[in-house]
């Protein structure tokens, strides 16, 4: 990317925060060429990544993908075994975990059941040798940050699984660190509190000014909290972008079926002709028009990637004969609720889903099992995966 003017932001913006896109930002955390082995096993594999300050990171992997491998090495638990790891211009080789400007939340949150909750947050400073009314003026601090004033004599045993999550959290501030490492921080937490507390450490890590690095597996958390996301698979990074640019501009198939559902039709390029990039499937009768240049050959294979909730769903046949349409049967439908996904049969290997919006109670035919229908979506509603 070549400056803040390079191209336009795809999606919502959370806050104007990009110096990813500027040509003077200094990156705050640097890993350069970093590798770490376990015996014959290569967790990371020769990795380069630059997080800048102030940034919420999500790290976004699947198991044994190396992110939480990462985390470590830049909290200090691990040595890479080849490479560099920088914070603020600083060579953390050799600089043992309690020294690093840095401080983790674990998953088990790890808080000392004998002691309350203003013990718990008050430990770290205790262990620093400050004097006695900073720790407390910074503990009541803490409290109030997280809003357990009320709670502050409590045991963590008295507590629900989300106080003790904020517990763990003022803990890990207390110390005011230059970098938050989070390690699965809401994984303990049920769906509708782990929703709620992602748009809390937002808006607390957008507060404090702080750098967080989030370690996750979950699509939908990073999707929330990051600014920027990296996607591992074998201890390599495989796309690094924003939340929208992830979800809406894959830059591979991996990345693309690994976040959120997606529609992959294998294809070869018709024709190239501008921006406009013709694709013929084997097994739809139409060509595909995508909006997209390419640099895929005419003749080449290459996959068509394509959100559900992008295809359109209908009874009729699109009017312009010529528009990205197939026919298919529907052969499954799931209610969600807010939303139906339905699974049409477009050929005999190829099923492909479609997410309506149930934006009204009712509808006059509602589209059921085997009916035959029309799936149909824009030229600029998909993307073209060279691999």
């Amino acid at each position: 990317m070549e400056g803040a003017l390079a191209k336009k932001p795809i999606g919502p913006v959370r806050r104007d925060f990009t110096p990813w896109e500027s040509g003077n930002a200094k990156p705050f955390i640097e890993f350069r060429n970093v590798t770490k082995r376990f015996g014959d096993f290569t967790a990371v594999d020769n990795l380069s990544l630059t997080i800048y300050e102030r940034e919420f990171f999500a790290l976004l992997g699947g198991s044994g993908c190396g992110k939480t491998t990462m985390m470590r090495m830049l909290g200090g638990f691990e040595e890479p075994s080849a490479g560099e790891i920088f914070l603020d211009g600083q060579n953390l080789a050799g600089v043992p975990p309690y020294r690093r400007p840095a401080n983790m939340m674990f998953q088990s949150y790890a808080l000392f059941p004998h002691m309350s909750v203003e013990r718990n947050i008050a430990f770290g400073l205790q262990q620093d040798k400050l004097p006695k009314g900073e720790i407390e003026a910074r503990v009541q601090q803490m409290l109030k940050l997280v809003k357990l004033e009320d709670f502050a004599k409590r045991k963590p045993h008295q507590l629900s699984g989300g106080q003790r999550q904020r517990v763990a959290l003022a803990r890990s501030i207390a110390k005011k660190p230059k970098v938050l490492l989070l390690d699965e921080p809401l994984g303990a937490l049920d769906r509708k509190l782990r929703e709620e507390t992602q748009f809390e450490l937002m808006d607390l890590q957008t507060e404090l000014g702080m750098t967080f690095l989030i370690v996750t597996h979950d699509q939908e958390e990073a999707m929330t909290v990051a600014d920027r996301i990296a996607v591992m698979d074998r201890g390599r990074i495989i796309q690094v972008a924003t939340p929208a640019e992830i979800y809406e501009t894959p830059n591979s198939r991996f990345v693309a079926d690994f976040i959120g559902s997606i529609n992959l039709i294998e294809a070869r390029v018709a024709s190239r002709n501008g921006t406009v990039t013709r694709l013929k499937a084997p097994n739809l009768e139409r060509e595909i028009a995508v909006s997209q240049p390419t640099d895929a050959n005419v003749g080449d294979t290459v996959w068509f990637a394509i959100r559900p909730e992008k295809i359109r769903l209908g009874f009729d046949a699109p009017q312009n004969g010529t528009a990205n349409a197939a026919e298919a049967e529907i052969w499954d439908i799931g209610y969600l609720g807010d939303v139906s996904i339905f699974h049409a049969k477009a050929a005999e290997d190829l099923i492909l889903k479609s997410t309506v919006a149930n934006i009204t109670r009712t509808v006059e035919r509602p589209i059921s099992w085997e009916d035959n229908v029309w799936l149909s979506w824009d030229e600029d509603a998909g993307v073209i995966l060279t691999r």
